[in-house]
């Protein structure tokens, strides 16, 4: 059984945590400081990424077919690279959808990256929300899905880890789970690698450290990693209370915002909806395909 309403509602989380972040990116260094802890929002519009397009490939896909088809994904994450290249992909990612986009078989192109060893940054994780809640009744699918849906880009173990967790957080977030309980079933399902140890770090983190403390333990995506960014995406997760608040907990100690924000704004999304979240934010957020509907 599935739930395409929690997908969605958890895939409109994910790009208002997403256009928010991004926002941020967009301040000087010595700026950006200052700016978020005064709180100073960025005017409209507020443009998505590649977080967005590729989970909404994602979303695509488990309509499609009701589960993960690698070709399928691969193809769909680069007709939409086709589309609209200028999402900010990272480095890699530009060259991994080019040649998947010419022809060339995903897998042998994913292997390839990163003198074979495969990519273990966050791009797979990023996008994996919608998945975790379409499949929030079966945590055993979560787990086998979120990491098909991984491996089309990215090969490495921690890239699938990473993937790993955030779907099965959000999955678990859709019953409700938060705080212990949700680090517990994430850690419990998330297969044994770095992202694993740094969620046990987390675990230990009480609910009401400083953000920018806690990111110093655990990192906040500026090493654009799996480890760097999802056990810190989680345990945000796992503390908060409404949405918006968590993307200002989330955005504090700066890194790679808009991965972090669309992170956590599909984990929390699936448990607490968009109620709470300000009408000026959800004016200012791109609007998403009309193929989404309302859920």
């Amino acid at each position: 059984m599935t739930n395409r309403v929690a997908a969605v509602t958890a895939m409109r989380g994910l790009a208002l945590g997403d256009a928010f972040g991004e926002t941020w990116l967009l301040h000087s260094a010595d700026g950006l400081e200052t700016a978020l802890a005064g709180r100073r929002l960025a005017d409209g519009p507020w443009l998505w990424t590649d977080d967005t397009a590729m989970a909404l490939s994602v979303l695509q896909i488990l309509e499609r077919f009701g589960y993960i088809d690698q070709d399928a994904l691969a193809t769909a994450f680069a007709d939409a690279y086709a589309t609209d290249p200028n999402r900010s992909y990272g480095p890699s990612m530009h060259r991994v959808l080019r040649e998947i986009g010419a022809g060339r078989d995903w897998a042998a192109v994913t292997r390839d990256q990163f003198d074979g060893m495969g990519s273990w940054g966050n791009g797979a994780a990023m996008r994996v929300a919608p998945l975790g809640a379409w499949f929030a009744g079966d945590l055993d699918t979560v787990v086998t899905e979120a990491a098909r849906s991984a491996e089309v880009t990215h090969a490495h173990p921690e890239a699938v880890a990473g993937a790993v967790a955030v779907a099965v957080a959000t999955a678990v977030s859709v019953t409700g789970a938060r705080g212990g309980d949700l680090m517990a079933a994430v850690i419990d399902r998330t297969p044994e690698s770095e992202v694993r140890s740094r969620l046990r770090r987390a675990a230990r983190i009480l609910p009401g450290a400083d953000s920018r403390h806690v990111a110093g333990m655990l990192g906040c995506g500026r090493e654009i990693s799996a480890p760097d960014t999802v056990p810190y995406a989680i345990w945000c997760a796992s503390t908060a209370g409404d949405l918006a608040e968590a993307l200002w907990t989330t955005a504090l100690p700066g890194g790679d915002i808009d991965t972090t924000c669309a992170m956590v704004g599909g984990v929390v999304a699936a448990r607490t909806g968009l109620a709470g979240v300000p009408d000026s934010w959800l004016q200012a957020c791109e609007p998403l395909p009309a193929w989404l509907g309302a859920g």
